[in-house]
């Protein structure tokens, strides 16, 4: 038996969904053969096979989320079946630890419990999560969980390091099924989603709930943004400009102005980049995709433009490509044209930022006289991962974008290099 592990894409990548099996076990399989999808920075990679084989049992259920390196499947015979980037797949040798369910052990890391303290039941001696969760509980917890029929799943323990305790159970509530009225029986229709929603869900879910997000906001008035932008759209033979390609535009300058934002927060170290690379948040029939145009500090505002119709047109058609996206500190979500006031986005992993826009507003503000002035404002809200980020770096970054808004100028000429 050999084992099948989480390939690696791109530099930053420390884990990966697997949202879709593609083969079955006992299934034979050739070389190039699709054996599974994984879900990295909201794009899909499909896994090929590299050679002939038969996969003989899957260790990860479609919907987990495992680190690089994991075992995913076995292989029957030694049969060398890694795909992946530049041979980013390998046959990983059978140790007892890495067989274990990835959700086991992570719990085992989170609460400090040795592999030791726990008794397996899953094949081949394989811990599963659940036979973690019966050490983390007390056995008095356990024993009460077990008579009220509480799930100990759901129970956020209060002890040391999330330990349930007996008294976390008795104050739990018990789920009751209410009988149904007869109106509701047609009313609500239960619907499974498909791997790629399942994935987005699980994916976001995990960001909001292990990154540390903090938020900044700032109006900026665009007065002479639009008029800029009229300007450059009056040539039939230039490229369209759109808001959002000039708000790349200035985040590329802003993040090559000041590198100290270009960074991210990588497990247990930190990762700077070179250059801005900017990710788009783009709607998709299957869902959201975040393609990243590269390098938006150092290219001009129509090279953006270009690189941003271009990805926009290739995620709408499932085409992306896995150097499409990757290697960036920040995404842009514009829900301007639906209207919305401002956005209050999630940040995603492993970026350290995204900014969410709201529409244009055409608001009265005081001029400097006192007299009420037209003022046509958009609202900006940056989430950022305080991980890697602090409180005045963040709204002296959101300041200084602002500022390129205002001035856009700017936004045609070079961006200074950094003191």
């Amino acid at each position: 038996m050999t084992d099948l592990v989480m390939p690696k894409f791109g530099l930053t990548m420390t884990e990966g969904l697997l949202s879709e099996w593609h083969v079955t076990p006992g299934a034979a399989f050739q070389a190039g053969d699709l054996l599974f999808t994984v879900e990295t920075e909201k794009v899909a990679n499909e896994v090929e096979a590299e050679a002939d084989g038969v996969l003989a049992e899957i260790l990860v259920a479609a919907g987990e989320t495992v680190p690089v390196g994991s075992p995913v499947a076995r292989l029957a015979g030694d049969v060398a079946a890694a795909a992946g980037p530049s041979g980013a797949m390998e046959m990983a040798a059978a140790e007892p630890a890495t067989q274990d369910a990835p959700s086991a052990r992570k719990l085992m890391a989170e609460h400090d419990i040795a592999r030791e303290q726990v008794t397996p039941t899953g094949r081949d001696g394989r811990v599963m999560k659940e036979d973690v969760l019966r050490v983390i509980a007390t056995p008095l917890a356990r024993r009460i969980a077990a008579q009220k029929g509480v799930d100990l799943q759901g129970i956020a323990g209060s002890g040391p390091k999330g330990r349930i305790k007996a008294r976390d159970v008795e104050t739990a509530p018990i789920a009751t099924s209410p009988a149904p009225h007869p109106a509701a029986q047609t009313a609500v229709t239960e619907i499974i989603p498909d791997a790629i929603r399942l994935a987005t869900a699980q994916r976001v879910s995990a960001a909001k709930r292990e990154i540390p997000h903090f938020y900044v906001t700032h109006e900026a008035e665009l007065s002479a943004l639009s008029a800029l932008r009229a300007q450059l759209n009056a040539d039939p033979a230039a490229p369209r400009i759109s808001v959002t390609h000039m708000l790349i535009r200035a985040l590329g300058i802003a993040l090559t102005e000041r590198p100290a934002m270009n960074r991210i927060w990588a497990g247990d170290r930190i990762v700077a980049f070179g250059q801005a690379n900017i990710g788009m948040v783009a709607e998709t029939p299957e869902g959201l995709r975040i393609p990243v145009i590269r390098d938006a500090g150092g290219v001009s505002l129509d090279e953006v433009a270009a690189q941003a119709r271009e990805l926009t047109d290739r995620a709408r058609a499932g085409g992306l490509r896995p150097s499409d996206v990757g290697d960036g500190v920040i995404a842009i979500s514009n829900v301007g044209m639906f209207g919305v006031t401002s956005l209050t986005p999630i940040i995603n992993p492993p970026n350290a930022m995204i900014l969410g826009v709201g529409a244009e507003r055409q608001v009265f503000r005081p001029d400097a006289s006192g007299a009420p002035a037209l003022r046509r404002e958009l609202t900006l809200t940056l989430a950022c991962d305080h991980r890697i980020i602090d409180g005045a770096d963040a709204a002296r970054f959101l300041a200084d974008l602002a500022t390129l808004l205002e001035t856009p100028l700017r936004l045609l000429r070079p961006a200074r290099q950094a003191a």
